[in-house]
């Protein structure tokens, strides 16, 4: 913690947007909080369809400068962290009921051109006859597109932003609560309350409310004020089944109802189904799909797909609340605007920027224009920093994660090639401070769970805040999906029961040699 517990920036938000403003302010040399009320990304941010992508359909609701600034930003991401994010090429079967041809073809072109682009591919037309993505469709799907956006590991992209932030200076606090914060004497004086009900009372010179679909209640509740923007909640429920297709593009189909529907290539062994968009007016904490939003998606699949599919063919949900700028005259969940909103109250000198909005693939240009006017507001020129500078684990050489990952490989023989792959992945880079000296799997320490060894624990314990099985199978990594039948509950007690144990086989971390280890 800083010197009396001040800041010059408090973030309220472990999500997408509070880890990058978290992790811009800091870069440009403020002192930054960032508290957490439960896990980095436990919500909307890990809860996406893990799309880097402009937007194809906003541009039917004219959100051209939304489009073209998500598009802008594909390439930066993808650069900045190539483990975690890469390019996709998308198939949209042309069903001439829903959209004429032509219409798609001026939108791909539109979508083509809004942006430069360097490393992802044109769209073209396809004959489904022909192309590997028309063998799983039915037979009466002839023609179709193909364009090109980008994949994340969403959570992890959290998590990376939190990192860099703390490797410029800031304190991270999970399972940390705002509970009331005022202004006094030109600052603002804040009560955190950690999960165990202790206190922690800081002070900072402005505070930026980033809490996604909490940010109404955190203005008028912790912070007992009101705001001119306010946020429509909108739950998002996507389905996993085994893998529908062998290839390696993902679908976009197009529904009667004006809707698109994602099929993705998702985890190797299954494909990601979504996404829902249905008003929601319950606590956010407690989204979870229905079995309308389910079958929904099952018919949607059912209407392109040869091999059909029903609601037991389910292996995994999840479900976000999307926290959508609210607007006028939006009736349609899905027409409302995907773009943000800064709201910044620089009244008694303490300036309080709140965050209503946004997407993923925009978080970089969200938490920069954030920094720039809480930079100004307190009186700091420090410039922009984030566009040219890769995230934690993605100094890859030329952004090309396919020799890096063989060249990982080669250097740790060893390890079984699925983990070195894994590895590689997930850490990019950092993946050597991971394995650190060892040169055996007995080098790893004990394995927990099968292909989860010790080390890996240490490191998302020490180095990505992970405290749990939960954060470890569900967010750090989506190993919960590939746990053998009937075994995720013995897995995740023995996980938990690491954590809770607090410490490894005796001499591992010495051994590992990582000196990754830090304090939260």
């Amino acid at each position: 913690m800083s010197q009396q517990n001040r800041y010059d920036l408090l973030v309220v938000g472990g999500g997408i947007n509070g880890a990058g403003i978290a992790r811009d302010a800091a870069g440009r040399g403020l002192s930054v909080l960032l508290c957490e009320q439960d896990d980095l990304a436990s919500h909307t941010s890990s809860a996406s369809t893990k799309l880097i992508h402009g937007g194809l359909r906003y541009l039917e609701y004219k959100e051209f400068g939304l489009v073209r600034k998500a598009l802008q930003e594909r390439e930066t991401l993808l650069r900045a962290a190539p483990h975690i994010m890469w390019p996709l090429r998308f198939v949209m079967p042309h069903m001439p009921n829903l959209r004429p041809a032509w219409l798609i073809r001026v939108g791909l072109f539109l979508y083509d051109h809004l942006a430069k682009r360097e490393l992802l591919p044109g769209s073209r037309g396809i004959d489904m006859r022909r192309h590997a993505a028309g063998a799983p469709l039915v037979d009466s799907i002839r023609r179709g597109f193909v364009y090109s956006d980008g994949w994340v590991d969403d959570a992890r992209l959290v998590v990376l932003n939190a990192l860099d932030a703390q490797e410029h200076g800031a304190d991270i606090l999970t399972r940390t609560k705002l509970v009331s914060a005022r202004r006094a004497n030109g600052e603002w004086q804040a009560r955190l309350q950690r999960v165990d009900g202790s206190t922690l009372d800081v002070r900072a010179r402005a505070l930026a409310n980033a809490a996604g679909p909490w940010v109404g209640e955190v203005l008028h509740g912790a912070l007992g004020r009101g705001a001119q923007h306010g946020v429509r909640l909108v739950k998002g429920s996507h389905i996993v089944t085994k893998r529908l297709f062998d290839h390696d593009h993902a679908y976009i189909f197009q529904n009667p109802d004006k809707r698109i529907i994602f099929a993705i290539p998702y985890e190797h062994d299954f494909t990601l189904i979504g996404t829902t968009d249905v008003e929601y007016r319950n606590d956010p904490a407690k989204v979870a799909i229905d079995g309308d939003e389910t079958r929904y998606l099952c018919e949607s699949i059912n209407r392109y797909f040869k091999r059909k599919i029903a609601p037991a063919d389910v292996c995994w949900t999840y479900s976000g609340v999307r926290p959508l700028l609210e607007e006028e005259g939006a009736d349609n969940p899905s027409a409302v605007t995907r773009d943000y909103k800064l709201e910044l109250d620089d009244g008694e000198g303490a300036p309080l920027l709140s965050v209503f909005g946004g997407k993923i693939t925009t978080f970089r240009k969200l938490a920069e224009e954030a920094s720039d006017m809480l930079c100004r507001a307190l009186g700091s020129n420090a410039l922009t920093w984030t566009a040219g500078k890769p995230l934690p684990g993605g100094d890859i050489a030329g952004a090309r994660f396919a020799p890096f990952a063989d060249d990982f490989a080669k250097r740790h023989a060893w390890l079984p090639a699925p983990l070195a792959r894994r590895y590689a992945r997930a850490y990019g880079t950092r993946a050597s401070r991971l394995v650190g000296n060892a040169t055996s799997l007995a080098g790893l320490g004990k394995e927990i769970a099968p292909g989860i060894y010790e080390a890996e624990l240490l490191y998302l314990r020490d180095a990505e805040w992970a405290t749990c099985a939960q954060d470890v199978l569900w967010r750090r990594s989506k190993l919960g999906l590939h746990v053998a039948p009937g075994t995720l509950e013995a897995e995740t007690a023995a996980i938990d029961a690491w954590f809770a144990a607090g410490c490894a086989t005796p001499g591992l971390q010495d051994a590992l040699n990582q000196g990754t280890k830090v304090a939260h």
